[in-house]
């Protein structure tokens, strides 16, 4: 569904990824984990056209996005939700929704369908439908940024730090609805800093360092190939 082949990227003449490259099958989620810094949201951004890369392709579908507006990849069916719970907050929790169904224009009943799912999904938001976004919390409106993704159907969700901002409570909630909709056929990539508590949702993940790709591996041996990896990095010090 999404390939990404050795890409390049940065912000200006600052190069932050180089020689990435990755995969995400429909019905899977890919976690990609990393310290602060390791290009990780970079990444996320130039997959989804908003840094454009300097070398290296971005594949939707076996279709190339290169030079493509932001937009434009996210009519073609790739959607990011950045972190930092982005909605507008001048509008209601349903327009908020409807704005994310703009690229699905003439399907009411799709549409109709998505956000009872999303009110089902998080019963609060339909509670809340009337309210300015700017009144829900940090947790409520990172369900409504994820609610407004859903409703668009993607095929490619990419999701930008989820647990930001988000008491963790929260994250096993959030985490169940991203793994249910990959179930569906949605290829799900998340960028997240808890590994130990995402991992279990995902399928396989990817650990990247100062901009390149370090290993990829099951999702499920992710805590052994860490500790494997830090082992051997101590084992190095020692000499």
């Amino acid at each position: 569904m999404l390939e990404v082949r050795n890409l390049h990227a940065g912000y200006g003449i600052v190069p932050v990824l180089e020689d990435v490259s990755l995969s995400a099958r429909a019905g899977e989620i890919l976690l990609i984990g990393g310290e602060n810094g390791a290009g990780k949201s970079t990444l996320m951004r130039a997959i989804a056209g908003f840094n454009r890369p300097t070398r290296g392709e971005v594949l939707l579908e076996g279709r190339p996005m290169h030079g493509m507006a932001p937009e434009a990849i996210a009519r073609a069916g790739l959607r990011l939700v950045l972190d930092g719970h982005r909605v507008f907050p001048e509008l209601s929790v349903y327009d908020n929704l409807r704005m994310g169904a703009a690229a699905r224009r003439g399907d009411r009943v799709g549409f109709d369908a998505a956000i009872e799912e999303i009110y089902t999904v998080f019963p609060i938001l339909k509670e809340k439908h009337r309210k300015y976004a700017r009144d829900l919390s940090g947790g409520q409106q990172q369900m409504l940024a994820l609610g407004q993704a859903f409703v668009a159907q993607p095929k490619v969700l990419l999701c930008d730090e989820p647990s930001m901002g988000l008491a963790q409570a929260l994250l096993p909630q959030i985490l169940s609805f991203l793994r249910k909709w990959a179930e569906t056929g949605t290829a799900v990539v998340i960028v997240e800093q808890h590994l130990q508590v995402t991992a279990p949702y995902a399928d396989r993940a990817m650990i990247v360092e100062r901009g390149r790709v370090r290993f990829e591996c099951p999702a499920a041996e992710l805590d052994a190939r860490l500790a494997a990896e830090a082992a051997l990095e101590q084992a190095g010090a020692g000499r």
